[in-house]
């Protein structure tokens, strides 16, 4: 099997909305309270605790346009918040609900069909694993199987490299 990590939004794009900076729509974000449970912050990928602002914004996790550069709205603390950062653990945000959408992309950040299925919990990180097995598959989105909004990525743990005198780089 392939060893896997789950990897929260990049902190470069956290940091340019907390900057004042706009969403993939090119629109500033819009600040709300937290009711409780339901707002996942996608950069530490634990929910926003009630009474604590947020912002909501339109976010496409992908390098470029394109055709499956999907955009969608999510959400993020509005203060500064720590990066995820036990990426081989299943983040706490992925216990809120039974299950979620698992969807394989290919190097050129496309779809790639028939990887998209819905995953209970228990089961995300072996699906995860299985798709990044593939290779044809880069990398894994993990996306509510009720709105489809982006949750965050699976990646490949990459194993060190050897240098020539046979010690990891």
């Amino acid at each position: 099997m392939t060893a896997i990590r789950f990897t929260a939004m990049p902190t470069i794009d956290a940091e340019h909305l907390w900057k004042g900076g706009c969403d993939a729509y090119d629109r500033l974000p819009d600040t709300m309270v937290s009711d409780g449970p339901g707002h996942p912050c996608r950069h530490c990928l634990e929910n926003i605790d009630e009474g604590e602002e947020l912002l909501v914004f339109a976010y496409r996790p992908f390098p470029a346009l394109q055709p499956y550069a999907e955009t969608g709205p999510i959400f993020l603390h509005k203060r500064p918040c720590k990066r995820y950062a036990a990426e081989e653990i299943l983040p706490p945000v992925l216990m809120t609900s039974p299950d979620f959408i698992l969807r394989g992309y290919n190097e050129d950040n496309r779809i790639v069909y028939g990887t998209g299925a819905v995953t209970v919990i228990g089961e995300i990180a072996t699906y995860g694993e299985r798709l990044l097995a593939r290779p044809d598959v880069a990398y894994v989105h993990v996306r509510s199987a009720r709105n489809n909004c982006f949750q965050c990525r699976i990646d490949k743990i990459k194993a060190p490299a050897l240098t020539e005198t046979g010690a990891f780089a």
